[in-house]
């Protein structure tokens, strides 16, 4: 049987259906996440610490900027703390055990885990525990690094959000306030750990590690653990194709600018602009524009990988979805 009937999503506030935020700010939510994006750009070339660049700092912020009143704009402690606990949690691991599903799993799990003991909503804290692995990051620069970018988010979305009035509660917002008291439904979690095992499986045979990159194991988390609420739930078979073209931009704007400012901000525009032509609201796409700007040497394989990935995880939740599920 399938999922129980979906709430239906709420309106995006950049549509004419949003309420209570004044068109200028939808207007600008867009250039002040690619304003934000190049000013952390420029501290990370300023300072020689690549990672001040967090690559999910790219969907927080537009994520924040864009729903000042949504669930990441209500939690800016949370927004500064979570990722950073995974970030120290990831760089443990990365110096301590090789990449394998093994400490695959145990990143996403204590990931997981921290987000659900703090009852934090910062998804992305998720990909900061999983990117030592990913690409081999050993410093302990890491996780102050990535607080640079998420205290200068916060400070930001403090002022952003007194300029928006509080909007009427959204369809979404309830509907979050509904998961967070019902018994929690774990049918999906065989099926998300498998597409983990499997993609770190052929991630560590083919040397392809961006497989599985963090930010698709944001968007996986948030797909199966809450579907009904997921923007990018209910049109998953999309997602291959908006990822693999965010992908080829950020590595187009890294070969033909460099990783400086201006390539991060053409980064950032190209992926709302993709994202806004799938009419999709989904933050981790952007930060996949983002990853180029960390890895060392990218080629034409980010890309591939990306694209592949992605097609794993959808595959991997269409088929939870086709299960025949018994409810408590």
């Amino acid at each position: 049987m399938r999922e129980p009937s979906r709430v239906r999503a709420a309106p995006d506030p950049g549509s004419s259906a949003g309420r209570g935020f004044p068109r200028i700010l939808r207007l600008l939510s867009a250039p002040a996440t690619t304003g934000y994006i190049g000013v952390i750009a420029l501290i990370a070339h300023l300072t020689g610490l690549d990672y001040v660049l967090f690559p999910e700092l790219g969907a927080l912020a537009h994520d924040v900027l864009k729903r000042p009143h949504g669930t990441w704009a209500r939690a800016l402690g949370m927004l500064v703390l979570t990722p950073a606990l995974t970030a120290v949690v990831g760089t443990v691991l990365t110096r301590h055990l090789a990449y394998s599903p093994v400490s695959v799993l145990l990143s996403v799990g204590t990931s997981i885990a921290i987000i659900r003991v703090l009852r934090s909503p910062i998804a992305p804290a998720i990909s900061a525990g999983l990117l030592p692995l990913t690409l081999g990051i050993t410093s302990w620069l890491y996780a102050p690094s990535i607080l640079i970018g998420t205290v200068l988010l916060a400070a930001i979305a403090t002022g952003w959000t007194r300029l928006a009035p509080a909007p009427e509660p959204s369809v979404r917002d309830l509907a979050d306030d509904i998961t967070e008291r019902t018994p929690a439904r774990y049918s999906w979690v065989p099926f998300f750990l498998g597409f983990l095992v499997v993609a770190a499986l052929l991630a560590g045979a083919t040397g392809w590690r961006l497989l599985l990159f963090p930010p698709l194991v944001v968007m996986g988390f948030e797909m199966f653990a809450h579907p009904a609420v997921c923007p990018w739930a209910a049109r998953p078979i999309v997602l291959p194709v908006a990822c693999a073209l965010t992908a080829t931009g950020g590595l187009a704007a890294v070969g033909l600018l460099g990783v400086g400012p201006l390539a991060a901000m053409a980064s950032i525009l190209f992926g709302i602009a993709v994202l806004r032509g799938f009419d999709l609201h989904v933050p981790p796409a952007l930060a996949v524009g983002l990853l180029p700007f960390v890895i060392v040497q990218p080629d034409w394989r980010f890309p591939v990988a990306v694209g592949l990935g992605t097609a794993m995880l959808t595959s991997s939740f269409l088929l939870w979805r086709a299960m025949p599920v018994r409810r408590p």
